[in-house]
């Protein structure tokens, strides 16, 4: 795929193939087998809240059993990660970094015509850019997603972002995660087996 300042691939919400496209993207890059996915953001912001829904998700898939143990959730509605622990997230994260991936989910402003897309990039991300913020670099990996416009207000921006739009993409996110991830479940191969007739 073609890669341009880190971007690995990207995709709009509204694709009905948008959660398969991510998923494929996911696949075209080297994961070691502990996975920590840390989803940024807080409830107290409509436009910042795409991590936190995506963790939310998250999770219960995985109280579920439908998400492997070797993956760790970090950031959700009840237990966001943002700009006043995210210090403190990030160093417990580094205590053992041996065999472990680290990727970060985030929302983030950009032109007019890109909102609604949803990037997968290589590299850490860096959170807070979008409204002026100095926070710690992180991540091996990360998805964004573009919310709303940037460049005038960005607090009120998020704030007056649309919410449907943020489940939706939220949405389209943890699905794309999810047909990547399940496929690492012991059962996956029976269960696809069993649905495709083999």
């Amino acid at each position: 795929m073609h890669r341009e300042n880190g971007l690995i691939d990207r995709v709009h919400w509204e694709n009905p193939l948008s959660a398969a496209h991510l998923a494929v993207a996911l696949a075209t890059i080297d994961l070691e087998h502990n996975i920590d996915i840390v989803c940024v953001g807080t409830d107290r912001s409509t436009g910042d809240s795409l991590g936190p829904f995506v963790g939310s998700a998250l999770l219960e898939k995985q109280s579920n059993g439908l998400l492997p143990d070797n993956i760790s959730v970090y950031g959700t509605i009840n237990e966001p990660v943002h700009a006043l622990n995210l210090e403190e997230v990030i160093k417990k994260l580094t205590v053992d970094k041996h065999n472990k991936t680290i990727i970060a989910i985030d929302a983030c402003l950009g032109q007019s015509r890109n909102i609604g897309y949803i990037s997968l990039k290589h590299g850490p991300l860096e959170p807070g850019t979008g409204v002026n913020k100095q926070l710690p670099v992180f991540g091996d990996y990360h998805i964004i997603g573009v919310v709303n416009v940037a460049g005038f207000m960005e607090h009120v921006v998020l704030q007056n972002t649309r919410l449907s739009l943020v489940i939706q993409m939220a949405e389209v996110i943890t699905e794309g995660l999810m047909l990547y991830f399940g496929l690492h479940l012991p059962d996956a191969e029976v269960a696809l087996g069993a649905i495709s007739g083999t």
